[in-house]
């Protein structure tokens, strides 16, 4: 998870930055599926308390980049109350 959020930052910069022209280029950069390049920026979204948990090794027990990757509420309060941070 740490590497996928990483990696996710590190994507959503060149994109803000104008370093990769668009989703679609970014993702013939890194070799990888438009759609799963898109799914993979919405961790960009997770509110900052849950990104910080799962840097420092305290998200809970069980959870997986797979429920980072499932659709989540936009509202901070509502990922805490799903993915149980």
């Amino acid at each position: 998870m740490v590497r996928a959020l990483a990696r996710t930052h590190k994507w959503r910069r060149q994109l803000d930055s104008g370093e990769v022209a668009s989703e679609q280029d970014l993702a013939k950069t890194e070799n990888i599926d438009g759609s799963y390049l898109a799914r993979v920026l919405r961790l960009t979204l997770l509110a900052p308390d849950i990104t910080e948990s799962i840097l420092d090794g305290r998200q809970p027990k069980g959870l997986s980049l797979a429920d980072l990757m499932k659709t989540l509420p936009v509202e901070w309060a509502g990922q805490r109350e799903v993915l149980g941070v």
